[in-house]
């Protein structure tokens, strides 16, 4: 964990939410980003390596980076939903860290998949500056599209060797929406090796 991260307790409506906060150490802070883990059944919390990458990118970049644990991971009240109340979890933390100001969502397999519905929930009311999705679990569930508008600011990564969650997978679920996918040569689903190729990647959509 970064050492200057910040706990925060969260209410969600299964009970509290575990969640940390990390803030750039100097400068304006351009927006939040919420960050969501990986399966809360196959050990998946927000100390996982890609997630806690992720924050470090959204930091590096400017942004204030929240991580959360789903109900029933860590501290977090509750139990698994298979999906729709950990978009409830991840719907409540953006309206209690970042009821206003600039937004970003990103995650991580299958928080990614989870992200991926918020974002679409969160419709043209709240749409994301940024957009993070990375090794989508789109063999396992049903991802929700990207919205068209979203296209430029959509960043999707995947593992050419993820086994995981294989990239024809994704490319199928990509390919009706003609939404690109930055694949990594070589990479698995937790992309031992290349968290630094991964989060060079994401500071370079941030920034571009």
């Amino acid at each position: 964990m970064n050492p200057m991260s910040r706990t925060l307790n969260l209410q969600g409506q299964a009970g509290l939410i575990e969640a940390l906060l990390d803030v750039p150490a100097e400068g304006a802070v351009q927006g939040t980003a919420v960050i969501a883990h990986p399966h809360p059944l196959f050990g998946g919390t927000m100390q996982n390596k890609v997630v806690q990458t992720l924050a470090r990118a959204f930091v590096q970049s400017g942004w204030q980076a929240v991580r959360f644990n789903f109900r029933g991971v860590g501290a977090s009240a509750g139990r698994y939903d298979e999906g729709q109340g950990e978009a409830a979890d991840m719907l409540e933390v953006i309206a209690q860290v970042a009821p206003e100001g600039p937004l970003a969502l990103a995650g991580f397999s299958f928080g990614a998949f989870v992200t991926s519905h918020v974002a679409q929930a969160l419709g043209e009311q709240r749409p994301p500056q940024q957009l993070v999705l990375v090794g989508t679990a789109a063999s396992r569930f049903e991802v929700a599209p990207v919205a068209p508008e979203l296209h430029e600011r959509c960043l999707v990564l995947h593992g050419e060797q993820d086994d995981t969650v294989p990239l024809a997978s994704v490319m199928d679920w990509a390919r009706p929406q003609s939404l690109p996918i930055t694949v990594i040569p070589g990479g698995e689903h937790f992309f031992h090796g290349q968290l630094p190729l991964l989060k060079s990647l994401v500071v370079r959509h941030l920034r571009a």
